[in-house]
This record gives structure tokens, C-alpha cells and sequence, in this order.
């Protein structure tokens, strides 16, 4: 749109993501990079304590219970949102049950 003496106005705040709007989805992204490290993390422990039988194993298991985890604080109960750093904690905990029951019941030979 042009103005007065040749300058272009921009219409401010409905395509770009500046200012609240734009630090608040780099840091929703930054809680989904700390989830996905910390469900690695559980993993790799995992696998340490149990013998190293396999990292990629540990870490479908894990990363499958971190989305259980997250849709069940997100989507089921409405405990967290991802706003809020609540669901990390959420999946970590599903990472850890996931993990303890696929070590539990996992055939041994």
C-alpha cells in the first residue's frame, strides 16, 4: 500500500511472527528439542544398565512412550499444553514406563 510521498506501508502482524508470538514458537520448538534429547538420554541409559543389547530398540520404545506420555497430558487429561513446560515431564515419565515394561517382559532366551 503506498502512502503520502512514495513510502510502502506493511501491514504489521498478520503474516510475520515477530515480537510474543515469534519467542513463543522458538521456544515451544526448543521444549520439543529438550523432550527429544531427554527421551535419547532415558534410552541410552536404558540400554547401559541393561547390557547394551541394542540402542535402536531402546530408543522406539522410549521415543513410543514420549508420545504416549504427551497425548495423555495434552489430549487426554488437559494437565499440560504445549505452552507450558508440564508436558516434557509428562513424556519423560512415559518414556520410563515404556522402557521398564519393555525390559520386564522382554524375552530373555
Amino acid at each position: 500500500m503506498r502512502s503520502g510521498r512514495g513510502k510502502i506501508k506493511v501491514a504489521v502482524g498478520t503474516r510475520g511472527r515477530s515480537g510474543a508470538q515469534g519467542d513463543r514458537i522458538r521456544v515451544q520448538y526448543a521444549d520439543i528439542a529438550i523432550a527429544a534429547t531427554a527421551v535419547f538420554v532415558l534410552a541410552w541409559i536404558a540400554d547401559l544398565l541393561t547390557g547394551r543389547r541394542g540402542l535402536f530398540g531402546a530408543s522406539l520404545v522410549s521415543a513410543t512412550g514420549a508420545v504416549c506420555g504427551w497425548f495423555l497430558a495434552v489430549r487426554v487429561f488437559g494437565a499440560a499444553t504445549m505452552d507450558e513446560l508440564g508436558w516434557t515431564a509428562w513424556s519423560g515419565a512415559g518414556s520410563i514406563l515404556s522402557l521398564f515394561t519393555f525390559y520386564l517382559f522382554r524375552n530373555t532366551r
